[in-house]
């Protein structure tokens, strides 16, 4: 009697299941970690974009928009949207003014009391802004949490490296 045995063996089936798992387990944290980069990407461009249309108000009426509230040095920031602004620079020098960042919190934008300086602020992933002095450079940061705080033409607190 000859057998025709056609199709996979359940151990055969098992195999390409654990191994598809396998392949699974170790691609799902790595796309997960690159949603997150590209929300910081997005952010950072956005907060660029908002910039540069704020550099070019300041170039014409010589002082930035004013912010719903302000800071006064040591640079303490207040927690001011981009509504209050937005109405200065949209659509002259921006078509429209990015409020979200890439995790849909509102941007923080305040300038000091003379309106000689301005701080733009992502709260980061978990959408608080918890930078109170700001003045001086925090550089590069780790965590997806940290705050990306732009003030007067560069970055104060940006994403680098491998983020947790």
């Amino acid at each position: 009697m000859k057998r025709n045995s056609k199709g996979f063996t359940l151990i055969e089936l098992l195999i390409v299941v654990a191994i598809i798992g396998i392949i699974v387990a170790i691609a799902i944290p790595n796309l997960l970690n690159a949603i997150q980069r590209a929300k910081q990407r997005r952010s950072m461009g956005d907060i660029r974009s908002a910039a540069t249309a704020v550099e070019a108000y300041a170039v014409d009426l010589n002082r930035y928009p004013p912010a719903a509230g302000s800071y006064d040095l040591p640079f303490a920031m207040g927690t001011s949207t981009m509504a209050t602004m937005a109405t200065y620079i949209s659509p002259t020098y921006i078509k429209s003014v990015p409020r979200a960042d890439g995790w849909n919190s509102w941007f923080i934008y305040t300038t000091d009391t003379t309106g000689s300086a301005y701080i733009f602020a992502s709260g980061g992933k978990d959408g608080t802004v918890t930078v109170s002095a700001v003045g001086s450079p925090k550089g590069p940061t780790t965590d997806f949490n940290a705050d990306i705080v732009y003030s007067n033409g560069s970055f104060l607190q940006w994403p680098e490296g491998v983020q947790r």
